[in-house]
């Protein structure tokens, strides 16, 4: 086997696992590695047909690619629906995640238990973020008093977990406002404390962190 067989067989199997990707940007950048590496090997061996489809399969992902990093922080791309805490549908959308919220603690999750009830257990307020006809994220929230609300679940469904979708829940500072929260806190792990300082709370000495509720 030759550099270029090797370059064509790296190619394919970029392609490859590729699809076995849940998370959609991470299919995308791999699907266009793997498409431009067997655009260029199937050019230089001179099969046309292949390298017009592959180079056809880039730039559908470059496009991709664009339109969802161009979108990820686009309020208008994602939208926040209260619902509530004992809403059916929510129940639903937790219960068909709960084994993936209880192993994904490393993504935009709060502390998850195996069961997505007690996820939430408690919850005085929530949330879904949905990109058009898709549920992407849920946050849920519980009364602590003194007009603070403790954030119990953050968490985001593996084809978007590249992305920060419960962002748009706090940006919304009115939706807190209007409940009477000045505060949000929460307990991050230490694998998720940089999305939490990304979406505005800053880390206390009893490693509780907070975030202010901005005036709507």
């Amino acid at each position: 086997m030759n550099w270029l067989e090797v370059i064509g067989w790296v190619g394919s199997v970029l392609v490859v696992v590729s699809l076995m990707q849940a998370r959609v940007l991470r299919f995308r950048v791999l699907n266009l590695v793997g498409a431009a590496i067997a655009t260029g090997y199937n050019v230089a061996i001179g099969v046309w047909p292949f390298a017009a489809m592959n180079g056809a399969i880039a730039v559908i992902d470059v496009y991709w690619l664009w339109r969802l990093l161009r979108e990820r922080h686009d309020e208008a791309a994602y939208e926040v629906v209260e619902v509530a805490p004992d809403d059916a549908y929510l129940q639903r959308v937790l219960d068909v995640h709960a084994a993936d919220i209880a192993r994904f603690a490393s993504s935009p999750v709060v502390r998850p238990t195996s069961a997505a009830g007690a996820a939430g257990a408690g919850a005085t307020a929530a949330f879904l973020v949905v990109r058009g006809d898709e549920t992407v994220g849920v946050v849920q929230l519980r009364d602590e008093g003194a007009r603070t609300a403790r954030v119990l679940l953050d968490y985001v469904t593996p084809r978007f977990r590249d992305f920060t979708p419960g962002e748009f829940v706090y940006r919304r500072s009115g939706v807190f406002r209007e409940r009477g929260f000045d505060r949000l806190v929460v307990e991050p792990l230490a694998t998720n404390r940089d999305y939490f300082r990304r979406v505005g709370f800053a880390p206390g000495a009893d490693g509780t962190w907070t975030r202010a509720v901005a005036a709507a």
